[in-house]
């Protein structure tokens, strides 16, 4: 009788909610092995596209934990491994796959410099959740350098513009190459950028956001891989501007702090004048 209730009481207690945020990851996890598996077949706008969908899962897993109250050790775990996978390593193998195999040493060598970058970022901000100090509230609009997801698509750029250019540029292992070189190089860097979970839209800025939202969903909707492309180039457009927010909230905070501390030698001299 006792075990029995017991029994219940366990799975009673287990709420299918908690198990949402999981499976989303999960999704994440099979999208990101599935663009594996199109690439080695030689199906590389597939495994872009599978890329694509596993960034969309990304996005929503933390976004429908937080809103559920259902955050866990386990799933922030679990989500930096899925991270890991879809865009560190599979961006790196297709791209091997579709251009850097034919660098022959050198072009297997950028290959594992991209996995590396984005292993080292993860563990950077994995260690950054369990500091001893929390940093000020504003810093949550912002990113420590390019986040894996972002990363991942646009280190695939050249890829997506090989799709439409007749030319064969833009797959040459020497500008896959650099392209991976330098966003791997974004993603350990120090540069904050926007995070685009807490900041708010100004009410004038409002109108014209959603109808550059419009346009860009028209672009990606006539010509998919074109407006793929220029978004990521928007979004690197958007690097200066997020250092330079990052600089003046950062001022702002010093001389809210500076003004809040009161120096000891003015409290001695007042001290001693009331005396």
């Amino acid at each position: 009788m006792d075990r029995n209730y017991r029994s219940r009481r366990g799975l009673r207690g287990f709420s299918v909610n908690r198990l949402i945020p999981n499976v989303l990851t999960l999704a994440a996890l099979c999208s990101g092995l599935t663009a594996i598996r199109f690439a080695l077949q030689g199906e590389f706008r597939q495994a872009v596209i599978a890329v694509i969908v596993a960034a969309i899962f990304d996005a929503l897993d933390g976004r429908v934990a937080r809103r559920l109250g259902v955050t866990s050790q386990f799933g922030a775990e679990l989500d930096s491994l899925s991270d890991f996978l879809c865009f560190g390593v599979t961006p790196a193998l297709v791209l091997y796959l579709a251009s850097l195999k034919d660098g022959g040493a050198l072009g297997w060598v950028v290959t594992l410099m991209f996995p590396i970058c984005s292993a080292l970022r993860l563990a950077r901000f994995n260690t950054g959740l369990l500091a001893d100090t929390p940093p000020p509230a504003w810093t949550g609009s912002f990113f420590t350098g390019v986040p894996a997801p972002a990363g991942a698509l646009l280190a695939l750029i050249p890829l997506v513009v090989s799709f439409e250019a007749e030319a064969a540029w833009p797959r040459h292992p020497l500008v896959v190459g650099a392209a991976l070189v330098g966003v791997g190089g974004l993603m350990v860097s120090r540069l904050p950028t926007f995070s685009f979970k807490k900041g708010r839209v100004p009410r004038h800025l409002v109108l014209p956001l959603l109808l550059g939202a419009a346009l860009v969903m028209g672009v990606i909707a006539s010509s998919p891989w074109i407006g793929f492309s220029l978004l990521g180039l928007v979004y690197l457009c958007l690097i200066p501007f997020s250092w330079m927010a990052y600089r003046r909230q950062a001022s702002q905070d010093r001389k809210v702090s500076s003004a809040a501390v009161v120096p000891l030698h003015s409290v001695d001299s007042r001290s001693v004048s009331d005396e």
